[in-house]
């Protein structure tokens, strides 16, 4: 395709994807499918890496950059980000009411907004594009987190009218990702974020934006920084603006015309709170009328137009009356709280999770306290403390077992983690929980294989690996408990369904540690079936972009097991597919390519193109880029400080190239 043709084609996909972006992540209401979705990315992507001078900051393709910032750099707030005074009850809101009347009279009407529970940020369009993201800092500097926004799918990249504002919001980690990740966390014997707040601001603050890309956060817009020469005069009109705009704003706001109404407001949600996808800490309420919130003007820290009602923290007091231990996947023995039930937060609780040994260590828990119990917040409830008064020396201390809870192995704390760790590869527990993993929708997605049906089969001692599942007769299934006919022939079809997932699935299911969903589809495009992968090296997995060296050495690890070699046999034997079948970015023209059919090794620093610029250049032309150096080698592109693999390439006379006599060959 010639520069114009794909200059209009690319300019119509971009059009395309940010529609489909903005129906999906800001209006929550998706109008393609996500195949069709990612074919037109794919075709977007391969057209912009033939024409790379095409590439714009606002393509869809540029949200998750390759390149790991060295740190964040300091940003001036034009204007302060101000934060705001606290009301605790009803009659605090009187009082703001009253203050608000005596400076501009009775014709008051106000705007209520929950109070996201994340992080303030500042977002900078230039001629419509977004160009700087920024944290609230202390109000007056902050820190250019601009590549980690980026990754968040509902802000725009380009607006719909090209204009020059600053807007602010608050970053927040939806439930479900929150959980999620504190599940993986756990998994890994990582400690826990404490609630989705704190997760969020870890998320941005990372220096690698493909980790704030994995998190999953969202975000709501509610104000604009400068008001002027926009033609609204109220704050309502400004988030109805916003939303023209392309901005995502929270929905369930509300114009109250008294404080009476407000208070109201708030007291529906005290009640509603428990059932959002997401945190709220509060309510906001501000002055609706600009013109009034310009003459009631702001104190030093905050806003005289605009106060936050706090919801009263949700804790109760239980006892605590036993203490259990759950075996994970990943052998991971968590501690678990086990109360007589009690309400909090709308809902009733009788678990909780203490995390590990040195929580409980740390706040003295003891089987038989009174224990308080707090669930604002946090989407797992929390042991805050224990009420030392209430104890009658009855109360018993808790001591991690030496040993499993379930199959006896000796417990062991890996070097860096805080958890204990089973590390017996035939832990039923591990098998159990693993099993389970392996039907979720995330990963072979067997519809009717739950976590009941699965410990049933388990417990039946009718499978003892994931391979198992696939040799289930009829008779088998109809033998247990709630299983008939029509159940039972739908079961054996989603499991033979599942047989033709493409690799990353297979592989993300089978649960090798640290690999997760993005990783395995990575794996599954890089190696394309699961022979090659098994036999790939620990240099070859970390020359490919996302793949760290404790991953490399996860998956070696795995593969090195004859368990795991027995498994994979095993699954092949039943007739699960092995490869990637997924579709793959249209491939570029390698005829007249110098690297077609070559393979070729990057070492050393890279001053011109990123390392994965350059292996994505290579291959697309048909190359094939490796992490070591070896008799098949056919070129080594040598970057400053390079090493023992440029050694190694001399002593075996392979052609050694600089960067610039690359960059000189992928012109051509």
């Amino acid at each position: 395709m010639d520069l114009q043709n794909a200059e209009k084609k690319i300019n119509e996909l971009r059009q395309a994807l940010n529609q489909y972006n903005y129906a999906y992540y800001v209006l929550d209401n998706p109008t393609v499918t996500d195949a069709e979705y990612d074919r037109l990315y794919r075709e977007l992507a391969s057209l912009e890496e033939e024409h790379p001078e095409l590439i714009t900051p606002d393509s869809p393709t540029q949200r998750v950059g390759g390149q790991v910032l060295e740190m964040f750099n300091k940003v001036q707030h034009e204007s302060p980000m101000l934060s705001l005074g606290n009301a605790f009850g009803p009659e605090d809101l009187r009082d703001f009411d009253r203050r608000v009347r005596q400076a501009v009279g009775d014709h008051i009407s106000y705007v209520c907004e929950l109070k996201i529970d994340g992080l303030a940020i500042s977002l900078k369009y230039e001629n419509g594009l977004f160009v700087q993201g920024a944290t609230r800092g202390d109000g007056m500097t902050g820190e250019d987190i601009t590549a980690n926004l980026k990754t968040i799918r509902s802000i725009p990249l380009k607006l719909n009218d090209p204009l020059t504002l600053e807007v602010r919001g608050e970053a927040y980690m939806p439930k479900r990702s929150f959980e999620k990740l504190n599940q993986e966390k756990e998994e890994n014997g990582e400690e826990p974020f404490a609630n989705p707040r704190n997760a969020a601001a870890g998320s941005l603050r990372q220096l690698d934006p493909r980790i704030a890309a994995s998190r999953h956060l969202d975000i709501f817009l509610y104000a604009l920084a400068n008001v002027v020469n926009i033609g609204v005069e109220s704050h309502s009109e400004s988030l109805d603006w916003l939303e023209q705009l392309g901005f995502k704003t929270n929905q369930e706001r509300k114009k109250c015309a008294s404080m009476e109404e407000v208070i109201s407001f708030i007291d529906g949600w005290v009640e509603k709170r428990p059932h959002l996808p997401y945190e709220i800490d509060g309510i906001v309420v501000k002055v609706d009328s600009l013109a009034q919130q310009d003459e009631l003007g702001t104190t030093a820290k905050s806003p005289r137009w605009a106060i936050a009602y706090k919801f009263p923290a949700e804790e109760v007091v239980t006892t605590l009356l036993d203490i259990e231990l759950n075996v994970g996947r990943t052998g991971v023995v968590t501690p678990t709280a086990v109360l007589t039930p009690v309400k909090v937060a709308g809902t009733t609780v009788q678990r909780a999770s203490l995390h590990n040994e040195d929580l409980i260590r740390e706040k003295d828990i003891r089987i038989g306290d009174q224990v308080v119990i707090k669930k604002a917040g946090d989407i797992i409830p929390e042991v805050v403390n224990v009420v030392p008064e209430g104890r009658t020396g009855e109360e018993q201390e808790f001591r991690m077992p030496e040993h499993c809870p379930e199959c006896e192995s000796e417990l062991v704390r890996l070097e860096g983690e805080v958890a204990l760790r089973c590390i017996n590869p035939k832990c039923p527990a591990q098998i159990r929980e693993g099993l389970i993993h392996f039907v979720s929708r995330t990963a072979m997605n067997i519809d009717g294989l739950g976590e009941k049906v699965v410990s049933q089969l388990f417990a039946e001692k009718l499978i003892k690996d994931v391979a198992d599942l696939y040799k289930l007769t009829r008779e088998q299934l109809l033998a247990l408990e709630r299983m008939g006919e029509k159940s039972v022939s739908n079961l054996l079809a989603a499991i033979e369904a599942s047989k033709i997932n493409s690799l990353e699935r297979l592989l993300f299911g089978i649960g090798i540690r640290h690999v997760g969903a993005k990783a395995a589809k990575t794996l599954a495009l890089e190696f394309e079936h699961m022979d090659r992968l098994a036999a790939a090296t620990r240099e070859e997995l970390t020359s490919i972009n996302e793949i760290g060296e404790k991953m490399a050495d996860s998956i070696v690890t795995f593969f090195e097991q004859e368990e795991a070699k027995d498994l994979i046999q095993e699954l092949k034997d039943v007739g699960v597919n092995m490869a990637y079948t997924g579709t793959r970015p249209a491939a570029v023209s390698q005829s007249d390519s110098y690297f077609a059919g070559k393979t070729v090794v990057l070492t050393g620093k890279l001053a011109i193109l990123t390392r994965n610029e350059a292996k994505e250049k290579i291959e697309a032309l048909g190359g094939n880029v490796t992490g070591s150096v070896s008799k098949k080698t056919d070129l080594v592109i040598a970057g400053e400080d390079a090493g023992s693999k440029l050694k190694k390439a001399e002593e075996l006379g392979i052609a050694v190239w600089n960067e610039e006599r690359l960059v000189e060959e992928l012109s051509k």
